[in-house]
């Protein structure tokens, strides 16, 4: 039964968007102390939508931001489906997000296609502005965690604007009471507030009712995805 409901509502997604022309392919990112099972859900809107996807795995807790672009973007790079598209564009969830900015801060790539952050924390986050100093959150979140503060010297700081075609989907509900109530000011998602998932030289913005953890499987941000992939914006009439 569930995974009907799950086949109708892809059907739903991808009828709800414009088909795929050419050969276009989408490298998932998935965030800090995730797997690539937080995107498979995504993944497979993205493969029913017709684009060819590399649902990549990485050990986010292992290294800094740079250190762990470095590694997973070659790797991305180099799979035959990337080498044979025409287009490669990217979505990611939280972390995954400031990976692309770090990489393509200092490389480029003809072929880019869109970007779409989910839940980023552009302009860092209170909540390791908070818990950095605790031990059991450098055990949890790794050397990369302790660079996405707010502090002027963060990374997401030193990183400056965004030169490629970027949409980003934030969320303003939380399941984290105590982080929402303490740390983060304004609407946020439990993680991230809404106004410090956004970044100059983006080209959209939107907020759903959705909490951070659960984003990438949110209905409405797969179809908010599919649609900026499309057609460059959220809008359901394009550009």
């Amino acid at each position: 039964m569930r995974a009907a409901v799950i086949g109708v509502a892809l059907l739903f997604i991808v009828m709800s968007v414009h088909s795929v022309s050419g050969s276009e392919h989408v490298v998932l990112l998935h965030g800090l102390a995730r797997s690539a099972a937080s995107m498979e859900k995504m993944a497979k809107a993205l493969v029913a939508a017709g684009y060819t996807v590399d649902n990549r795995d990485y050990q986010s807790r292992t290294a800094s931001v740079e250190a762990l672009a470095e590694s997973a973007f070659p790797a991305a790079m180099s799979t035959a489906a990337a080498k044979r598209s025409e287009r490669i564009h990217f979505v990611t969830h939280s972390m995954g997000g400031i990976l692309v900015r770090a990489w393509f801060g200092k490389h480029r790539l003809s072929r880019l296609g869109r970007v779409v952050m989910l839940a980023p924390p552009n302009g860092g986050s209170e909540v390791v502005d908070h818990l950095r100093d605790w031990k059991l959150f450098n055990l949890v979140n790794g050397p990369a965690g302790q660079e996405l503060g707010t502090d002027p010297g963060a990374i997401v700081h030193r990183l400056g604007p965004v030169a490629f075609d970027l949409g980003v989907i934030a969320g303003d509900r939380t399941i984290n009471w105590i982080n929402s109530w303490f740390m983060i000011p304004g609407d946020d998602d439990g993680k991230v507030s809404v106004e410090r998932t956004k970044v100059d030289g983006m080209g959209d913005h939107v907020v759903i009712h959705a909490t951070h953890p659960f984003m990438p499987a949110n209905r409405e941000a797969i179809e908010l995805t599919i649609r900026f992939l499309n057609t460059g914006s959220f809008d359901a009439g394009g550009r």
